[in-house]
């Protein structure tokens, strides 16, 4: 299996996230009243799963591996961009934690910057992943030989059992830390 194989999957279920969001953020601009739940746990959803696990591996694993090759100047091109929408994806997300946080529904200009992100963050994603699924994963795995995309797989599936300790390890220390005096 190509190590691009697990991203891909990965791909799959941030689309599903983004759509429930596009129809959370339709909901809330006929009137609906915010749900903040969704909101919490989309916001989770990208900080750990899209942005921290996903983004991790390719920056961590297979964009650290192509800055060792001699890449095309396309390459080259199309993963800066994907680093910069990287950025782009965290900055919008805690600009939702933050507007969620002042979000009531007395305060129609929060939840109005609530849906206006939430847009922002499904116009980005569909069209990042695109570029990654069609224009870059498969190209780049040229560059490496058998042995090196069964080390980045290895190093993946790494990456993923110790993700899900650190969570929860900085779970348990945020409410410690908020019950210490």
């Amino acid at each position: 299996m190509l190590p691009i194989g697990p991203m891909m999957i990965e791909h799959r279920l941030i689309e599903r996230m983004i759509k429930i969001m596009d129809s959370e953020a339709k909901r809330i601009e006929k009137g609906g009243v915010l749900n903040l739940v969704l909101i919490d746990q989309a916001v989770d959803f990208i900080r750990t799963y899209a942005d921290r696990c996903h983004h991790g591996k390719e920056e961590g694993i297979l964009f650290r591996e192509l800055e060792k090759k001699n890449t095309s100047k396309d390459h080259r091109k199309i993963m800066d961009e994907l680093v910069e929408e990287h950025k782009l994806g965290r900055e919008l997300t805690g600009s939702l934690a933050k507007a969620r946080e002042n979000a009531t529904v007395e305060n129609h200009s929060q939840v109005s910057d609530v849906v206006e992100i939430m847009k922002k963050l499904v116009n980005l994603y569909p069209k990042h992943i695109e570029k990654e699924d069609k224009h870059f994963f498969m190209p780049v795995m040229g560059y490496f030989t058998e042995s090196e995309k069964e080390g980045m797989l290895a190093e993946g599936y790494e990456f993923d059992q110790k993700l899900i300790h650190e969570k929860y390890q900085a779970v348990v220390e945020n409410f410690e830390n908020q019950a210490e005096p």
